[in-house]
């Protein structure tokens, strides 16, 4: 790839699609297969980001349950089956990447199963807007938002200072930070504003539309020395 092109490297559950009517029917059947109840009013909008082994490990903490691989497992089996189905781009984010994909290469970076990512776009006819897409792998040397962000800077030969992160979560701009990249926090996800801010976000916004401008903007900006 080009370095004297941009690149966007995009988050997705709590960037793009709102994940967690899927994500939490699939944590309630994972936990019902080992055997738990569950609340009726459980709660997981503020786990949503990181990858799943650490989401299982925090819900099985309250049954005193160190099954973590199995609840993965049964978690895995319930989203690829029927979770992944129930995410809804959020509105405006169509646009907003063929607005980008004009004039940057984008890709996909997000802890979910890069095979349920996938999936994930193909369904809402998206996959093909991206030059790559990234996730976790069954290998699991890149289930980690710094590990992930730096594969995806050598696979594709990329400039991190011509590059930028967008997410919802602290683990978005930890992981490109990490990698000498700027990053913007959006505040539709499930990260919360003082999340972002404490993260050290380069820019936050607040509505889809303002993502184009932003994004293209840092991205194609000189970084400060």
């Amino acid at each position: 790839m080009s370095s004297d092109v941009p690149a966007i490297l995009l988050d997705l559950d709590g960037t793009l699609i709102a994940s967690e009517p899927g994500i939490l029917s699939s944590c309630r059947a994972a936990l019902r297969a080992l055997g738990h109840e569950t609340d009726p009013v459980m709660d997981i909008a503020s786990i949503i980001g990181p990858p799943i082994e650490d989401v299982m490990r925090y819900l099985l903490r309250e049954f005193g349950d160190d099954r973590v691989a199995d609840a993965v497992d049964a978690y895995r089996q319930d989203y690829g089956a029927r979770g992944l189905l129930l995410s809804e781009l959020y509105d405006g984010i169509a646009e907003a990447l063929t607005a980008m994909r004009q004039n940057a290469w984008l890709y996909l970076a997000t802890s979910k199963r890069e095979t349920f990512a996938r999936r994930i776009l193909e369904n809402k006819g998206l996959d093909s807007i991206f030059n790559g897409i990234y996730g976790s792998t069954p290998a699991g040397n890149i289930d980690h938002k710094p590990e992930l962000i730096a594969h995806i800077v050598h696979e594709n030969d990329l400039a991190a200072d011509r590059c930028v992160m967008v997410g919802d979560r602290r683990y978005d701009i930890a992981g490109a930070h990490a990698n000498g990249m700027r990053a913007i926090g959006v505040l539709w996800g499930y990260g919360t504003r003082d999340e972002l801010e404490n993260a050290g976000a380069d820019r936050l916004i607040e509505e889809t539309r303002e993502l184009p401008e932003a994004a293209l903007a840092i991205a194609s900006a000189t970084m400060p020395n």
